[in-house]
């Protein structure tokens, strides 16, 4: 069966989505309706998303779509599950760096708690003046938005693949390469009904690619490239970033425990 692939620019990068079947380009049309949504909704840089909007409540309650909710309610259970390895509240830390764009209003805290986000149905209220962020879970959430409108759409097997975040799904598997930081290719084998995604950790900072793994306070973003497979790419796009804040000795264990794996170990039934 023939394989449709088209791409978009959304999410900050070139978005590939993929589908069979006959009704291959109307699925595909769906699934980049989905994301273009959730660029709209959680778009740092945009004044008018539903994130920046929230993130200017000034511990107001922020009416909120139950996308939003629901991502939300994924990543404050990942901030407490991990003590903080994951976290999207230092946003704050990021504007201050220069990494992230300044939208006025009250001088945000460096970062906060999972405690801070106060979630109800269709609202959502910071408690502190705080800035959050999802560029550590958004992307794959809405590769997963993707998955699900090509499911919608009746095609068997198909994969979205936003700038290295990618989930396939079917009778199809795809062959996975890692670019090192010394160039190298790195194959990594072929992917099954499954997500991967990566982060970089640079050993210093490089204003091409301005982006921050922040750490917990007392703990150290390890400098390499981090990949984790996951059943879901907002798990895999998440957990890359808890795997860049772990040492080496506790990275897989913890990893597999959060729900995902490190390629090179074995794959957890």
């Amino acid at each position: 069966m023939e394989t449709v692939r088209r791409m978009r620019p959304l999410l900050g990068t070139f978005v590939e989505a993929a589908a069979v079947g006959a009704g291959a380009e109307k699925a595909i049309q769906a699934a980049f309706a989905a994301i273009a949504a959730a660029q709209q909704r959680w778009s740092f840089q945009d004044s008018a998303s539903e994130l920046s909007r929230i993130n200017a409540g000034n511990g107001a309650f922020v009416p909120a779509s139950r996308a939003t909710v629901r991502l939300l309610v994924l990543a404050r259970a990942l901030m407490r599950c991990t003590q903080g390895r994951f976290d999207i509240t230092v946003g704050g830390h990021l504007v201050m760096a220069g990494v992230l764009p300044d939208h006025g209003g009250p001088a945000p805290l460096p970062r906060g708690c999972a405690d801070d986000i106060e979630l109800a149905p269709g609202a959502v209220r910071l408690r502190r003046p705080l800035r959050l962020t999802l560029d550590g879970i958004a992307k794959g959430y809405a590769v997963d938005a993707g998955i699900q409108a090509l499911r919608r759409a009746g095609a068997p097997a198909g994969w979205v693949n936003a700038g290295g975040d990618l989930r396939v799904y079917g009778e199809l598997a795809l062959p996975v390469s890692r670019r090192e930081p010394d160039g190298r290719i790195v194959q990594l084998g072929q992917l099954r009904n499954a997500a991967v995604a990566t982060s970089l950790v640079a050993s210093q900072r490089d204003d091409s690619f301005p982006a921050l793994v922040i750490a917990p306070d007392g703990a150290t973003a390890h400098a390499g490239v981090h990949t984790v497979i996951a059943r879901s790419a907002w798990r895999a796009d998440a957990l890359a970033k808890v795997a860049a804040v772990t040492p080496a000795d506790m990275r897989h264990a913890t990893v597999l425990g959060l729900g995902g794996y490190l390629p090179g170990f074995p794959t957890p039934h």
